[in-house]
């Protein structure tokens, strides 16, 4: 399932920009608020709502990433069962291709010794017998 692969490949490199992404607004909002203490600056309520924005991107990207990791795992899971299943039909094939070639020789052999007798080929230690 190689689309499967691709879809998987991408949701990995999303994942990886996504926490990226997540380190830099956790370091901004570090930065800043180191910032405001050092300069002893007082939180009016537009700073302490940007602060609030700040916390609402960061459990959004968390929820990203969980869900993310969620359908990784359930292609992952329909991929060994994809695979386990592909394996198991491949198998159960080959053993029908077996049976079936073995039957067709069997009928190969029966046609021959028919075709050998009706044709007058008897042997001498041949015998017809009727009932």
């Amino acid at each position: 399932m190689l689309i499967l692969n691709s879809v998987d490949e991408l949701l990995e490199h999303i994942k990886d920009v996504q926490s990226s992404v997540k380190s830099l607004s956790s370091d901004s909002l570090m930065s800043m608020s180191n910032f405001i203490q050092k300069n002893n600056i007082e939180i009016d309520d537009d700073l302490s709502t940007a602060f609030q924005y700040q916390d609402i991107i960061t459990q959004q990207l968390d929820a990203s990433l969980e869900a993310i990791d969620s359908m990784r795992q359930s292609i992952a899971i329909f991929l060994h069962a994809f695979k386990s299943d592909e394996d198991l039909a491949n198998g159960s094939l080959m053993k029908l291709q077996e049976k079936l070639n073995s039957a067709l020789e069997e009928a190969k052999e029966k046609k021959a010794r028919f075709s050998g007798k009706s044709n007058g080929d008897v042997s001498e230690n041949d015998e017809i017998e009727f009932f």
